[in-house]
């Protein structure tokens, strides 16, 4: 690692590897620093009994060509390269309450999802047309979303809430719930989850929905081999813990805690805001804002459990399940207690080259709150940096992990047979490999009451400091590449940038 780039880059999560070639490919001299073991924060996998999981993309939509996702990862010189799999086209995402057995798709192609959903609610089809209507409206109203450089949207957008909409366009409680049945997307809030939000989250995949074949860490690889084509670095076990300042406001370099230091014309951080100021100083912004960062209220956290099975007794899934206790908690299935967890469930696998009949592994996740981790919140471990956090919460895990498997026993009769062994995560893993505030997995809440209060602009008061990632714009593979597009054309240019993107998804 040389002294002195053009660019450094804290962070290789999505966002800052994306950054890192925009700004690579405009020939600045660029360095990313990862301070764990590997690259690509929520898009990192594991590998338990040779079965390969996600951290954090279980799907990707907007892949098909000429879709925004495509265009955008054209540009970035790695969408030829992804190994992909098509999910389900008449329904990628299947909506489920414990107490029916009916199965409500979300199909690929809005005739197509108006055409199966219409067949479960036959006197709906008004509703459901208007649903769609208004997530293609709300999404043609963020220029860059459509990969526009003129336009701004109208600040009315961000006020509209999602559930207060759903329930005006129909009295059909079973149909608001199926329509909002995805919000883990977004870890929905009845009285906060903008609209926007959720037609951002789930337009791409109405568009095209796609699995990663052995996982998503092949874009964290086709990243880095594209920014090392245009000349960039990247290194891990590179932790900052310091910004360096002047007197005229700029940073001028970041120190690492392995005490090595690096200096740069421009630094991007795509770790956690607070973090970030707390690096700086307080003292080197206006105070009202700093109390305003401090202030977010970081998104819920999650308890996942990653399921082995043994071979071949588990047929693959070409779709992805959202399982709720019944219809009337879809808004609401973060507000459990000790008896009433888990409340509902995300349920996906991984596709792999190996079957296209049977799962080699699924993935459920739920809502978990930070403050289930009190008795642990100090204790930190990760492959970088190897602690045991005790026994007292092996027994937490191992307690929550046979609770959720009861709950899944029940959609899934039959799968404890077919399980070869069990793993999971919890908060503190989120946080300490992810690094989100009380790792939480969406950055911060977005509230339609106050949604300015959640806008961190990307250029920041020091001259030269840039912020990027899931807090700063959109969370998700596309919200998130698009935040790294509105940071970097903060320092290149929008149009300039826009244009650039264009081109290429046309060659």
């Amino acid at each position: 690692m040389k002294t002195h780039y053009d660019v450094v880059i804290i962070g290789s999560g999505l966002g800052g590897l994306v950054s890192s070639i925009i700004l690579a490919k405009e020939g600045y001299s660029v360095c990313v620093l990862e301070k764990n073991n590997q690259f690509g924060g929520n898009l990192q996998t594991f590998v338990r009994d040779k079965t390969i999981f996600d951290t954090g993309i279980h799907y990707i939509g907007g892949l098909e060509k000429g879709q925004n996702l495509y265009k955008y990862f054209k540009y970035l010189g790695i969408m030829d390269d992804l190994n992909l799999k098509r999910m389900d086209n008449d329904g990628f995402d299947i909506i489920s309450f414990e107490e029916e057995n009916e199965e409500y798709p979300h199909a690929q192609g809005y005739s197509n999802f108006v055409d199966q959903l219409v067949k479960f609610f036959p006197q709906e089809k008004q509703a459901i047309q208007e649903y769609c209507e208004k997530l293609i409206e709300t999404c043609d109203s963020f220029p860059l979303y459509n990969l526009q450089a003129d336009g701004k949207y109208d600040n009315e957008i961000l006020s509209i809430n999602a559930k207060q909409y759903i329930d005006e366009i129909t009295d059909n409680e079973k149909l608001r719930a199926v329509l909002a049945g995805s919000n883990f997307l977004y870890a929905g809030i009845d009285d906060k989850s903008p609209f926007y939000v959720h037609a951002l989250s789930v337009n791409s995949y109405i568009q095209s929905s796609w699995r990663c074949i052995n996982g998503g860490s092949q874009i964290t690889k086709q990243l880095i081999k594209q920014l090392k084509a245009h000349g960039g670095e990247v290194y891990k076990y590179k932790e900052a813990v310091k910004l360096t300042t002047n007197d005229t406001n700029d940073v001028t370099s970041v120190q690492m805690k392995d005490g090595s230091e690096v200096f740069a014309k421009i630094f991007i951080s795509n770790i956690e805001p607070k973090t970030t100021l707390d690096m700086v100083g307080e003292d080197k912004f206006r105070k009202s804002f700093y109390s305003r960062i401090q202030s977010l209220e970081g998104v819920i956290s999650a308890f996942s459990l990653y399921i082995v099975f043994k071979p071949e007794s588990f047929k693959y899934l070409n779709h992805n399940y959202y399982h709720f206790k019944n219809n009337k908690i879809v808004w609401t299935a973060f507000e459990y207690d000790e008896q009433t967890w888990p409340m509902a469930y995300m349920a996906s696998m991984n596709a792999t080259k190996k079957s296209d009949d049977w799962a080699d592994g699924m993935t459920f996740i739920t809502y978990m709150k930070f403050d289930d981790m009190k008795a642990w919140e100090h204790t930190f471990n990760t492959t970088a940096d190897k602690n045991d956090r005790g026994e007292t919460y092996e027994e937490f895990k191992a307690r929550k992990a046979e609770r959720f498997l009861q709950e899944i026993e029940i959609k899934f009769p039959g799968i404890r047979d077919c399980i070869k062994s069990i793993h999971t995560s919890t908060p503190l893993s989120y946080r300490d490999y992810i690094g989100g505030h009380n790792g939480n997995m969406y950055g911060y809440v977005k509230d339609s009451n106050n949604p300015m209060k959640t806008f961190i602009a990307p250029k920041t008061k020091l001259n030269n400091l840039y912020l990027t990632g899931q807090s700063i714009n959109m969370h998700g593979v596309l919200g998130v590449t698009i935040g790294a597009v509105v940071t970097c054309s903060e320092i290149v240019g929008k149009e300039h940038l826009v244009n650039k993107i264009n081109a290429a998804a046309l060659e």
